[in-house]
C-alpha cells in the first residue's frame, strides 16, 4: 500500500537515481529541466523556482509516493492550468526504475486523483504521455483517463489525456481504484 506526501528537497537525490539514461530523462519530461544528465540540485532548484514564482502563487504541488517501509517509490507533480482552479495537470511522473511494471504508478496516481478531486475540488485532471511510452499510456487508461488529442512535439508526439470528476466518481463508486 502506498501513501503520498509533499516533496522535500532530500527527495531529489532519490528521483535523480531513477533517471539513468537519456530516454527515461526525455520520457519523464526532463527537457524542461535542461540537458541530460540531471542532478538532484537541478530538480530541487526547479521545484523551488516553481514554488516561489509570484506570478502564479499556489500553483505547483510536487508529491512523492512511499511504501509501508517509508521508501520513496514514485513522484509526480500537480499544477493548475492557466489559473483555472478546477483543472489540474499531472506531470513529471516517474517510478523507481527497479519497481516499474508492478502497479506502483497506478497506485500513486490513483491517490493523486483522489486528492485532486476530493480535496482540491478539481472538475478535471489532465496528463500528457509520449506516444512511444505505451506502459505509461496503459496505466493512465487503466485509471480512467481518456485520449483527447495528439499534439505534435519534439522529440515525440504527445497524447493529451483527461479524466472528469463524474468519471472518477463513477469508477471510485464501482471499486475501480
Amino acid at each position: 500500500m502506498l501513501s503520498l506526501r509533499p516533496y522535500k528537497s532530500c527527495d531529489a537525490e532519490v528521483i535523480e537515481k531513477w533517471i539513468r539514461d537519456e530516454e527515461v530523462f526525455n520520457k519523464w519530461g526532463g527537457l524542461l529541466f535542461g540537458d541530460f544528465p540531471i542532478s538532484a540540485k537541478t530538480i530541487d532548484d526547479m521545484y523551488l523556482l516553481k514554488n516561489g514564482r509570484c506570478e502564479e502563487p499556489d500553483n505547483f504541488y510536487p508529491w512523492v509516493a512511499f511504501d509501508d517501509k517509508g521508501n520513496v517509490v514514485g513522484h509526480f507533480i500537480m499544477r493548475y492550468l492557466h489559473g483555472d482552479r478546477k483543472i489540474l495537470r499531472f506531470g513529471w511522473v516517474i517510478v523507481d526504475d527497479h519497481l516499474r511494471g508492478k502497479g506502483y504508478g497506478k497506485q500513486m496516481l490513483s491517490l493523486g486523483l483522489k486528492y485532486a478531486f476530493e480535496i482540491m475540488g478539481a472538475d478535471k485532471v489532465t496528463i500528457g504521455v509520449f506516444e512511444n511510452n505505451e506502459p505509461a499510456h496503459r496505466c493512465y487508461v487503466g485509471l480512467g483517463f481518456q485520449d483527447k488529442e495528439i499534439v505534435q512535439k519534439e522529440p515525440w508526439d504527445v497524447i493529451e489525456m483527461e479524466i472528469f470528476r463524474q468519471d472518477y466518481d463513477k469508477k471510485a463508486k464501482n471499486g475501480g481504484f
